[in-house]
């Protein structure tokens, strides 16, 4: 049976300055890849490309062997090896992530967590198993601090209201989320069979 989680107890909200504290807002913004994404890097299977985002803070989209990765912000040294080869954060099953990309800004407009839906395949690609539609958080890579990843998910089939449970979670985790240490959790009612996770990062480079 699918559990619940709540994401409350995850962080505190006392003691904000008047900038955290203020209610953050949402913008919007489409992930085109076919008008506004530049390739970086591809080969057979797939590639990396950097994409328009906003206001500066670009979306970095990778993709092979039918799974995608998706990083927001500004990147560091973390993200590519001297081999060349790139950071890639998914899930185990075949997936794809979303168009429409939610971007929570703080009160002077700087977007510190980015909310994005993915489809995602049953795990062991078993055609006759339903998958999921999976809001997908993440944390914004600054400028400067170039850290970001994904910081928890919601499963939207099974969680009513899936975008507030998305926002809290985004409002009270993302900005200080341990990017490579801590591992992002389910949120809302959690699948009984979640999707695997997978993540790989350059051993050539310090992962964030």
């Amino acid at each position: 049976m699918p559990r619940f989680l709540s994401i409350m107890s995850a962080a505190g909200l006392a003691g904000l300055s008047p900038a955290l504290a203020a209610e953050p807002e949402s913008v919007y913004t489409k992930l085109d890849f076919n008008n506004n994404c530049i390739a970086l890097s591809t080969y057979e299977a797939g590639g990396t490309f950097t994409c328009n985002g906003y206001k500066g803070y670009p979306v970095i989209l990778s993709e092979g062997d039918l799974r995608q990765s998706v990083f927001f912000g500004h990147v560091g040294p973390w993200f590519k090896g001297a081999d060349g080869s790139e950071a890639f954060v998914s899930f185990g099953p075949f997936n794809g992530a979303g168009e429409t990309i939610e971007w929570r800004l703080d009160a002077e407009d700087v977007p510190f967590a980015t909310i994005l839906r993915w489809t995602i395949a049953a795990n062991g690609g078993d055609d006759t198993v339903p998958g999921h539609s999976v809001l997908v958080v993440s944390r914004v890579g600054q400028p400067g601090v170039a850290i970001g990843c994904p910081v928890g998910f919601v499963d939207a089939g099974l969680t009513p209201d899936a975008n507030t449970v998305a926002r809290k979670l985004a409002d009270a985790v993302a900005r200080d989320f341990d990017c490579g240490v801590s591992e992002p959790q389910w949120h809302g009612i959690i699948p009984a069979d979640p999707p695997s996770q997978m993540s790989y990062y350059p051993e050539q480079a310090n992962s964030p």
